[in-house]
């Protein structure tokens, strides 16, 4: 399988990945993703070998009995699995690519396709731990559309007291400081049983999001400029806030949506999420 993006990316395929494992158990299945993922592939207790592959890099296996694509429609990714010289190919293409369609169900949609059924609700992690009391602030996101301004952060995490624990991926951590002085540092395994064990996870539609829903960790997530139809929970304790907008997700300057909304409005939802139900996430759009 090629899967050759981000933490957010391979959290979203893991309902295709256990598809792929009910359907073929006694078949080794091997997931070309990058290297650094490998911390969290092991959790998914789908895949029995991870090659690492960068995006657009080669993929170093030759002839596999079948090839899926779960990295996109072509033609770079297809032209990529092509070249491995597999018995079977099973992906998208122009045709039958669905635009608006969310990114768990989009991979479930083709596996069924052919014949590999999946539940798009089995994304959870095992547990990692008993829950505490602390609260993840995580401001940092791929792209500056999808980063809500530091210093909005850091009004929440000044009103929320003690508890937060402030997160910093690679390249983040000048931006974390901007919040507090001494932010967590960790490997992904760290980061993950910190998400797992949490009370709480405030941040953007990122990463840290996925892994806040694959572990049922209550979250308020602030959305801008991507649809949560598309990207957000599908269920759980969770509170997305997104102000009905799109726009650029590369663009360098955090989207004007995402502007709108407010530290007061995180804090309403923070108390909110705390409170609700664990069966349906909850979208708040103005």
């Amino acid at each position: 399988m090629l899967r050759a993006l981000g933490l957010g990316d391979l959290l979203t395929a893991v309902p295709a990945l256990r598809g792929l494992r009910a359907a073929f158990p006694d078949a080794e299945i091997t997931l070309a993703a990058p290297g650094w993922l490998s911390g969290a592939v092991s959790r998914i207790e789908a895949v029995d070998r991870l090659l690492p592959t960068e995006e657009r890099a080669p993929i170093g296996f030759r002839e596999p009995d079948l090839a899926v694509n779960l990295h996109g429609k072509g033609p770079q990714s297809v032209e990529r699995l092509l070249a491995t010289r597999p018995r079977r190919l099973v992906t998208y293409d122009e045709n039958t690519w669905r635009q608006d369609r969310h990114e768990v169900l989009r991979w479930c949609d083709l596996l069924d396709r052919h014949g590999i059924p999946c539940d798009p609700y089995d994304f959870r992690l095992p547990p990692a731990g008993e829950r505490t009391g602390r609260i993840v602030v995580h401001p940092g996101a791929s792209t500056g559309a999808r980063r809500w301004p530091a210093e909005r952060y850091a009004a929440v995490a000044r009103a929320l007291g003690p508890e937060v624990v402030v997160t910093a991926g690679p390249g983040e951590l000048d931006l974390a400081r901007r919040i507090t002085p001494d932010p967590f540092q960790g490997s992904l395994s760290e980061l993950l049983d910190l998400v797992a064990t949490a009370r709480l996870v405030i941040c953007g539609d990122t990463g840290v999001a996925h892994v806040a829903t694959a572990y049922r960790t209550p979250s308020v997530l602030l959305f801008g400029p991507v649809r949560p139809a598309h990207w957000g929970p599908l269920n759980g304790p969770h509170q997305v806030l997104w102000h009905g907008t799109t726009g650029d997700t590369f663009a360098a300057e955090p989207d004007q949506g995402l502007l709108e909304i407010t530290p007061d409005e995180v804090l309403d939802a923070v108390g909110g999420v705390l409170c609700g139900s664990e069966s349906s996430a909850r979208v708040t759009s103005a």
